[in-house]
């Protein structure tokens, strides 16, 4: 059987940080090839107040992951996004995670 292939955002690393049980199920998971966005991976390490220590958690956890760069498709799913929704800053990270997630 085939492995699912999931995308997960910077909240669900998150959860599984803060040892919530659903999202730690979910990193166990053998059925399971877990991804993140590039941009998940910069919201992460780039938290204020980030201590040595937790920066090493999340790097490792991280190195879990198959960290996804913005590629061609991924512009053009993101154009779309734009082009449907509106340009937002508030939204761009979520325009660019959602087309990670369309285009992959």
């Amino acid at each position: 059987m085939a492995k699912v292939r999931l995308l997960v955002d910077s909240d669900i690393i998150i959860d599984y940080l803060k040892g919530i049980k659903q999202a730690q199920e979910l990193f166990r998971s053998t059925e399971i090839i877990l991804y993140c966005s590039i941009l998940s991976k910069k919201e992460l390490l780039s938290k204020p107040g980030l201590n040595t220590s937790e920066r090493k958690k999340i790097i490792r956890l991280l190195n879990r992951l198959k960290v996804l760069k913005v590629d061609e498709d991924i512009l053009a799913k993101y154009t779309l996004l734009v082009n449907q929704y509106g340009e937002n800053h508030d939204f761009f990270a979520d325009y660019i995670i959602a087309a990670t997630a369309w285009a992959k």
